[in-house]
């Protein structure tokens, strides 16, 4: 059985940031690898809403190609500045601490990521307009589920049935590992 590839430099120095932190909440390998490969076939600007100390943003690094953008925000400014020490050389990335709405006129983007737990910030309505026409959004934090509609802690699923049945998306959730699933979601 062969080991598992290494990680790109740049994650590993994010991983080492939030260490430091003490910040723990933070993207999955399994997500990120996802990211890096979604990254990697997208132009223009790419976005992530909730930074955290900037694992997930480093993973998006990792994936892009040529004069790709990205601009993250986190609403906690201790854990903005400990992401923007990653990317402090690295024009192509823009953390801001600041609420994910500041992001709005950023826009659109051909991919945002941003974490299923971020209050109010996830509903379809919120985002949509905030994507290009054949724009990515990820959303991930999701806990697998074989019912439909989705059951999750005794009740049913709202923001998961939401993103996987509005007509402006063509979404699919996917499991990232056996106790995870994220939700990719292109717009139409």
């Amino acid at each position: 059985m062969s080991a598992p590839p290494d990680l790109p430099s740049i994650v590993s120095r994010a991983f080492d940031v939030s260490r430091k932190s003490g910040y723990v909440s933070f993207c999955r390998n399994e997500t990120g690898r996802l990211l890096a490969t979604l990254a990697a076939t997208r132009t223009g600007t790419l976005a992530e809403f909730g930074t955290g100390c900037g694992v997930g943003t480093a993973w998006l690094r990792s994936g892009v190609r040529g004069d790709v953008r990205i601009v993250t925000a986190e609403l906690d400014a201790k854990l903005a500045d400990a992401a923007a020490e990653i990317f402090v050389d690295d024009d192509s990335v823009e953390v801001l601490a600041a609420d994910w709405s500041t992001l709005r006129d950023q826009g659109p983007f051909s991919l945002l990521f941003l974490d299923s737990g971020t209050p109010s910030a996830v509903g379809v309505d919120s985002i949509a307009e905030l994507v290009e026409p054949g724009g990515i959004v990820v959303l991930d934090d999701f806990v697998p589920c074989e019912l439909w509609p989705p059951i999750t802690g005794g009740r049913v699923d709202t923001l998961r049935e939401q993103w996987l049945t509005d007509d402006r998306f063509t979404a699919v959730e996917v499991m990232i590992a056996s106790d995870a699933s994220a939700i990719i979601a292109t717009r139409r």
